[in-house]
């Protein structure tokens, strides 16, 4: 489905949906638990649901209402092998993965899109360490493989240079034990806020984690976890819509954001500040009100999903060129998002350089409209619909219906913002 995007203005104050995040982090850590579990303010998006799914084959039992998701955890070990379609989640993926590992059954993975040539070889090395059996597709690819359990707790080296994934993968399914277990990181590390987020949500369902540089200690229950927990408003979401208040010269509110819950997307507020936006911070509330005024040099190692935002915020800076760093590895997403990101600045007028791991964008003096009908990938598609609120005329994109990977109300939340934002089908 076509989406036609008009340019305007974006005024209002708005919750974002749910944390992605959080969501997965919490049905995963509450599947191998020792209590119901209530979640409020889950996100429903098709990523979210993959995790469900799969924490549901792997014997947990997940109730959803408009008011909470309830989650019950696992009784028992499954009892004969279970296949687990991931479709195109990486986090579900590399989540449910380790939670699979703690079966003394084989467990079958399975996905779609590019999720086959995902890199799962450092996940698959740590678990065997532990103990599991990985029988990885002859074809060199990370999907489909199988992987028995049961892993016992212990010490174990992984690399997390390509995603900070395996080491939350490790530190929830680690938590089902009492026995203590240490990870140790290997190299250097991306997307390090996620792990934060990990960790953070551990603790707060009752179990003990310490942190040392390079290492993490996880050393059982501390205490129970409570019965309800309230999934905060999702940065990443948030993020379009200060991006869209910051490239139109509006001012948008997003409300929701608890100030306990690390989220790696919440660097867009560093990069708009110096961008020339105001940013303002009260408890839960941050409030944008642009316009841009220049271009930035940022270093996107540890907020990689940000990078496409960026080069069309990049694109649309009125002096000075910016200069994005720090994400190769998103050349293994759900798109190539390095060489799709230029594609997208480049649509909007812009001139790029792609050199060592730096893209230097110079945005033109007058942006163009876009006609993006071949864009897939959520992230890009997003993206492109706030490049194209900054246009001079009307820019079509597609395919609007992938925003439900991640962000689902993110047309009704645009519309909300201003009405003719949102465009038509």
């Amino acid at each position: 489905m076509i989406r036609t995007i008009r340019p305007g203005r974006v005024e209002g104050t708005i919750r974002a949906p749910g944390s992605k995040s959080y969501t997965h982090r919490a049905l995963a850590i509450a599947a191998i638990g020792n209590r119901t579990l209530r979640l409020r303010h889950a996100l429903d998006s098709e990523d979210t649901r993959t995790t469900l799914e799969g924490v549901r084959r792997l014997g947990a039992r997940v109730d959803r209402s408009a008011e909470a998701w309830t989650v019950r955890p696992r009784r028992h070990g499954l009892s004969r092998t279970t296949t687990i379609s991931c479709r195109q989640s990486g986090t579900s993926l590399r989540l449910l993965t380790g939670l699979a590992a703690l079966e003394d059954v084989p467990v079958r993975f399975v996905g779609e899109g590019r999720l086959p040539v995902r890199p799962m070889e450092p996940l698959f090395g740590a678990l065997e360490q532990l103990g599991a059996r990985v029988h990885r597709p002859r074809s060199g690819r990370s999907l489909p493989f199988t992987i028995q359990g049961p892993i016992e707790p212990g010490a174990v080296r992984v690399s997390a240079e390509d995603s900070s994934q395996p080491i939350s993968s490790l530190l929830i399914a680690l938590s089902a034990f009492d026995r203590p277990s240490t990870i140790r990181l290997v190299g250097p590390v991306v997307s390090a806020p996620y792990i934060g987020a990990t960790v953070v949500f551990l603790r707060v369902l009752g179990h003990r984690v310490d942190v040392s540089p390079r290492q993490f200690a996880v050393l059982g229950r501390l205490r129970p976890p409570p019965r309800s927990i309230e999934i905060p408003a999702d940065a990443s979401s948030a993020a379009y819509l200060w991006a869209a208040a910051a490239i139109t010269g509006g001012g948008v509110s997003v409300t929701g954001l608890d100030p306990r819950y690390p989220q790696a997307d919440l660097r867009i507020l560093e990069a708009l500040d110096r961008m020339g936006a105001r940013v303002r911070r009260r408890g839960a509330t941050v409030r944008v009100q642009g316009p841009l005024r220049r271009g930035v040099r940022f270093d996107l190692t540890d907020s990689p999903d940000l990078f496409p935002l960026l080069g069309v915020l990049a694109a649309h800076a009125p002096t000075g060129s910016s200069t994005l760093s720090g994400a190769p590895h998103l050349r293994h997403k759900e798109s190539d998002r390095w060489a799709e990101t230029i594609d997208l600045a480049q649509a909007f007028g812009a001139r790029t350089r792609s050199a060592s791991g730096h893209l230097t964008i110079r945005p033109p003096r007058q942006t163009t409209s876009i006609h993006r009908s071949s864009a897939t990938d959520h992230r890009l598609v997003m993206s492109a619909a706030v490049g194209a609120l900054a246009a001079p005329g009307p820019s079509r994109i597609g395919d609007a219906r992938s925003v439900a990977k991640s962000y689902p109300g993110f047309w009704d939340d645009l519309a909300r913002l201003l009405p003719r934002a949102a465009g038509a089908p």
